[in-house]
């Protein structure tokens, strides 16, 4: 995206702030509500892999030896602190700034797009979504782990009213669904985990190939 409107950079500015809290402020959320979703995510990623979102890096220690890996942050700060965390790991990954919604990298290059609990919190997660599949090689894999609308109607209402000011004040979705818009483009989930009320939803999906049908 050429211009970042003002929405943006007011949003970007939040999450500036939260580079040097953010691990110690979710550390027990991923104890109590997770459940090892990240190694359960990032143990399947394979060959040249994208982590879109990587934002302090959690997710760098979970990625198998093997995998040639690349990270966008649209956060400079949060960004930081991930290539301290890939130094620390002895991890040779590229990881650079750039917007999930126009990623600067060409069709069909990664093997494996990984994205998690950050499409609740980006502006346009269709447009993101739509990028992450467009990057992705046909048959490659996508996976995705995020909070979403839970399964439980009066959880529903109170991330009704959690929205009401979540997404105003941080751009925080609680009711979004990515799986539905997966399934719109075509994409067959293999590999699908709903717990904790719901709210938390983990998947592996496959790019159709060039014939329009998936491996």
């Amino acid at each position: 995206m050429s211009e970042i409107s003002p929405r943006d950079r007011r949003l970007r500015r939040y999450w500036d702030r939260q580079a040097g809290s953010y691990d110690r402020r979710l550390a027990s959320v991923e104890r109590r509500f997770l459940a090892g979703t990240r190694p359960w995510l990032c143990g399947q990623a394979a060959g040249e892999t994208l982590e879109v979102a990587v934002g302090t890096g959690l997710n760098l220690a979970h990625y198998p030896g093997d995998v040639r890996l690349t990270g966008v942050e649209w956060s400079a700060p949060m960004l930081a602190v991930a290539r301290r965390r890939a130094g620390d790991l002895g991890l040779a990954a590229d990881l650079r700034q750039g917007d999930a919604r126009a990623l600067p990298f060409g069709d069909g290059r990664f093997d494996t797009v990984v994205c998690t609990f950050a499409l609740c919190g980006i502006p346009d997660e269709r447009m993101a979504l739509a990028e992450m599949a467009r990057v992705l090689r046909p048959g490659g894999t996508l996976l995705l782990a995020d909070h979403v609308a839970s399964s439980s109607w009066p959880v529903r209402v109170l991330q009704a009213l959690l929205d009401a000011v979540s997404v105003p004040t941080a751009g925080e979705h609680y009711r979004r669904r990515p799986i539905r818009e997966v399934r719109a483009m075509g994409f067959t989930v293999e590999r699908h985990e709903r717990f904790t009320l719901g709210v938390i939803e983990r998947l592996a999906a496959r790019k159709p190939d060039q014939a329009g049908e998936t491996r």
